[in-house]
């Protein structure tokens, strides 16, 4: 049985944890403490809305301060509600686990109270069970709950279906994922994408990441919390090293890795066999460097397996860095063949588990031939480059601004308050 006090304690001394037990160790704690859970949330009683208990309005409860892409989400969410201007409070909760929680950018929108009737629950179903047992009964109880979800594949788990229990409806970025979790599920599910926007407050140069200024530049961002395997940089190398000859000095290969692992780097380094023009950045950026990072690149390349949304291809987009990407899951809702390199790929089964995904599920397997002949166009016509750069431009900014992701938002919560009003 898992007690909020055993949840608390761990939260509490997590940093003094990380440095006594290895990460791998903390992982499978973790993973027992969620799946003890799960049976939790079906026996808990919340409350239904009660009209006038709250002041109208929505507490965005999340992980806003993380420096990941589930952290950034949090912050693009916040930013359209912010726009709507429907009352907001945000409230920063931070799950069990090793994240970076430095982003200090909604410091000052962050409360330690919920004060109004809808929450707006930006935690992914597998934690959400440890969420509901951390806090307070009080927070779901005579408010409509929204969970705000982010998933990868086409099959939604079974074992995340008790978390439908305590909740009154769902949203999420793309249809592909609203689509994986209707059917599993009688709750409204609504798609509400991002307003995606990348500015450069401060600009960096090649110089500051220490990268070549003479070399036509490839760039691949993932973090090692999101799996090595979805994010599949080793595809990304594979098709570098069939597009170009180590010998070639007019061309490199940038990998970002946000949270990296030594797994990561050895995995890597195993495959570069003499290639000295890749680059890897492990420091901890922040948004103007990170986007700063993308606009000095020539191109982002993307062959996930799988893939949520697709943030740094979107913010690639917005910047004018060409991107070849995997062309399935939630991307190519704001990416096609007429803004982008999109690749060919084969569904595959996965063969083994690895959380969150489950042998037997299906994902991608891009074309590695098919990206390496991208790579060599983009490098070798100018005309294209640049006429793909601009195409990808106008239709990121046409697709993910603000008032369509506000509109949708401001739509919804005028629809559930005149739902809520009627029973």
């Amino acid at each position: 049985m898992i007690s909020k006090f055993i949840l608390r304690i761990t939260n509490i001394l997590k940093p003094v944890l990380l440095k006594i037990f290895p990460v791998g160790l903390l992982r499978k704690m973790k993973g027992k403490m969620i799946s003890g859970s799960f049976g939790k949330l079906e026996g808990m009683n919340v409350l239904p809305y009660q009209a006038g208990r709250y002041k109208r309005g929505v507490n965005l409860i999340g992980n806003i301060k993380a420096e990941t892409g589930l952290g950034q989400s949090c912050r693009l969410v916040a930013s359209a509600l912010e726009h709507t201007k429907v009352p907001l409070s945000v409230y920063q909760y931070a799950q069990l686990g090793t994240q970076k929680t430095g982003d200090t950018s909604w410091d000052e929108k962050i409360r330690n109270r919920l004060p109004y009737d809808i929450n707006l629950i930006h935690i992914n179903p597998h934690e959400l069970g440890i969420t509901y047992l951390q806090m307070d009964k009080s927070t779901w109880d005579y408010r409509y709950n929204i969970a705000y979800w982010l998933w990868e594949l086409e099959e939604f788990p079974d074992e995340w279906t008790p978390c439908f229990h305590c909740l009154d409806e769902i949203w999420a970025p793309s249809e592909f994922i609203c689509g994986a979790i209707r059917k599993k599920t009688d709750l409204p599910v609504k798609c509400m994408p991002y307003h995606v926007n990348a500015p450069i407050h401060r600009k960096y140069s090649r110089t500051d990441f220490r990268l070549p200024e003479d070399k036509f530049l490839f760039l691949m961002i993932y973090d090692h919390s999101s799996g090595m395997e979805r994010k599949n940089p080793l595809g990304v190398l594979k098709a570098f090293k069939r597009a170009f000859k180590k010998e070639n000095e007019n061309v490199g290969l940038v990998i970002k890795i946000n949270n990296p692992a030594k797994e990561d780097e050895t995995r890597i380094a195993a495959f570069l066999e003499g290639y000295i023009n890749v680059y890897l950045i492990k420091e901890t950026l922040n948004r103007d460097q990170i986007n700063s990072l993308t606009k000095c690149a020539d191109v982002v390349v993307s062959l996930h397996r799988a893939e949520g949304f697709g943030l740094v291809l979107a913010e690639a987009m917005l910047l004018g860095t060409p991107a070849i990407a995997t062309n399935w899951s939630s991307n190519t809702e704001f990416m096609n063949d007429q803004v982008a390199c999109m690749v060919d790929y084969k569904m595959t089964v996965i063969e083994k588990d690895m959380p969150p995904f489950k042998a037997g599920n299906r994902w991608a397997d891009p074309d590695v031939l098919q990206a390496a002949g991208y790579m060599r166009k983009l490098y070798e016509d100018r005309e294209f480059y640049q006429e793909l750069s601009e195409k990808a431009k106008i239709h990121a900014q046409e697709v993910l601004g603000m008032e369509r992701a506000a509109g949708l938002i401001r739509k919804r919560l005028k629809e559930i308050y005149k739902e809520l009003e009627r029973k």
